[in-house]
């Protein structure tokens, strides 16, 4: 029996999580490592028997207790949000890789149940450059068994804020394995609760990438108990089928239940999980570039059909026929609205108007009309990215100060550039110099009227310039050490065209400089947006390709940028990324 150590880190909110460490058989240190993901409700001390079975002795091993669970802290089987659980998983990826010199290409993760949504949740969001990944049983559906169980307690919630639901899943339904059964019963560690915010958020993330799931392309083992009495089984499925990864396998095990390696024949399914990491590890990673994603791909495919017109007289159709008409008629009273429709509802003038977040209007129902417009569930997106970008903005200066450095900010496509400058305000100290482009003469002079206001025309200038041109972008001067490109790649389908502007920028940086890029890789009104809303280009219709995380990073790595850190809203609809220039 391999021995753990006990051990903490620290994870992006400042809570200290614990965690077991195995180090590998007859060595004190090891160039790969298989992370292990609990089920819910569990701990890490309860995958000691995986460690041992698994026998990859030259491996080291990791396991968690995600917050709320076992040894970690919080209230059992809670977490501010089943996005913060992600994001904790990302953090503990970042320190086994740093802490243990084991570079992210050399690890596996192992996720069974809610910890198997959790990690294809992160390898949607994240696009991490991992080796390999299993999960077993995914719960990407838990079987509710009382009628309308999920809008019932969506509605409690808004009614009543959070609460807690305690499990009606004995150990029995679990695994035919009695001592399992037993130890689950007995463990005062085991957590039977968990919160309705947590509970709902796994359904809406389970969704989302069971939905999008071609956007994963990491080496993936699929693992499906035949008898689970707690997951269904069909989400799973459809999930595989839709699998972008190259390299993809699913195993049936007829008469197991939900506790896959705990069942009392998983000797089953962790030879399968053995083999498949050996094999995964003794082979070349696979070729699997997205840079000609804007040919051919899922995302390309979405874009065709959203830019064909639908059949005049369906059902949806009208739907959304009626929806233009209402807000080029009534929708005028809201000012949101009515900037959208003059300038585009991409326009920098729309999202200046969507930062500042004041509802105005023609008369009390315009005022109403764009307070509803204003909270639609994507400005509500954009707000959260403006967050993650002030706090991107300030990790990137903070560290250029560590380093001796005077801040140099450079944004080719600012808008009016009021995040910018909002940034600017919450540091310590004035930078050097602010360099503002924008291709839109409005959104020049309203950024040089912000400039003046804030009184900062001594080290600020805003420019009319294009965004994608390489030569210019190339010449920036100040040569910037912090460069921003928010809310611009997104609007742009050709990838080609992205590659000129990351180019240029990469030529205008020295090494160690920052690159902060946002990235949008999921919507969930993207066909609302394209048949009712208009862009700045022209009034056409505001169509947009969804350029995944994995996508996005591949063109930031192939200009020269590793990325470093990201976040994204818990909707994963916005991420906010920030890269170095190598």
């Amino acid at each position: 029996m391999r021995v753990a150590q006990e051990k903490q880190f620290t994870t992006h909110d400042g809570t200290t999580l614990f965690y077991r460490y195995w180090p590998p058989v007859g060595a004190a240190s090891a160039d790969r490592a298989v992370l292990l993901l609990h089920r819910g409700h569990e701990h890490s001390g309860r995958l000691q028997h995986v460690v041992d079975e698994l026998g990859l002795d030259d491996f080291a091993m990791f396991a968690w207790d995600a917050r709320g669970h076992g040894r970690s802290p919080g209230k059992r089987g809670d977490s501010p949000s089943f996005a913060a659980l992600v994001k904790d998983l990302d953090r503990f990826v970042r320190h086994v890789s740093d802490g243990y010199a084991i570079a992210s290409r050399d690890l596996a993760v192992v996720g069974q149940s809610v910890g198997a949504v959790l990690a294809a949740t992160w390898a949607h969001d994240y696009a991490p450059q991992i080796r390999c990944l299993v999960l077993t049983a995914p719960a990407f559906q838990v079987k509710l068994y009382v009628p309308l169980a999920r809008p019932g307690l969506t509605l409690l919630q808004r009614l009543f804020g959070n609460f807690f639901i305690t499990s009606y899943v004995k150990a029995k339904f679990l695994t035919h394995d009695l001592e399992r059964v037993r130890s689950y019963d007995e463990d005062p560690l085991i957590t039977r609760a968990i919160s309705a915010r947590v509970l709902l958020g796994l359904y809406d993330a389970a969704d989302r990438v069971v939905t999008d799931a071609a956007a994963i392309r990491l080496p993936l083992q699929l693992l499906i108990s035949g008898k689970d009495w707690v997951v269904q089984r069909a989400p799973q499925e459809r999930f595989f089928e839709r699998l972008g990864s190259p390299v993809k396998e699913r195993h049936l095990l007829p008469g197991f239940l939900h506790d896959t390696l705990g069942e009392r024949d998983r000797k089953l399914a962790i030879d399968r999980i053995r083999a498949f990491i050996e094999r995964m590890f003794s082979a070349s990673l696979p070729s699997d570039s997205l840079l000609q994603a804007h040919r051919d791909g899922h995302t390309r495919d979405e874009e065709i059909r959203l830019r064909q017109p639908l059949p005049p007289f369906s059902p949806r159709a009208l739907h959304f026929a009626m929806t233009r008409l209402a807000m080029r008629t009534l929708g005028r009273l809201s000012d949101g609205i009515r900037i959208g429709l003059t300038t585009g509802f991409d326009s920098g003038s729309s999202l200046d108007y969507v930062y500042q977040n004041q509802a105005s209007g023609r008369l009390m129902i315009g005022r109403l009309i764009d307070r509803g417009y204003l909270d639609s569930i994507g400005w509500r997106g954009v707000r959260v990215r403006r967050s993650h970008l002030l706090q991107a903005i300030a990790l990137a200066a903070n560290g250029l100060r560590d380093d001796g450095q005077a801040l140099c900010i450079a944004d080719p496509a600012a808008g009016h550039g009021r995040y910018v400058l909002d940034a600017i305000a919450q540091l310590p100290e004035r930078p050097q110099s602010i360099v503002l482009r924008d291709f839109s003469d409005l959104n020049v002079r309203q950024g040089r009227a912000l400039i003046t206001a804030r009184q900062l025309d001594d080290i600020a200038r805003f420019e009319t310039a294009d965004a994608f041109d390489e030569a210019a972008l190339a010449a920036l001067t100040p040569r910037p050490n912090l460069v921003i490109v928010s809310g611009l790649y997104e609007l742009f389908s050709d990838n080609e065209r992205v590659m000129r502007s990351l180019r240029g920028l990469a030529q205008a940086v020295d090494t160690g400089a920052y690159l902060v890029y946002t990235g949008q890789p999921w919507h969930p009104q993207i066909e609302l947006i394209a048949r009712t809303l208009t862009s700045h280009r022209g009034h056409q219709a505001w169509v947009m390709r969804r350029r995944t995380q994995a996508e996005l990073d591949e063109l930031v790595r192939a200009a020269g940028f590793t990325k470093i850190e990201q976040w994204i809203d818990d909707w994963g609809m916005f991420t906010v990324s920030l890269a170095r220039r190598n």
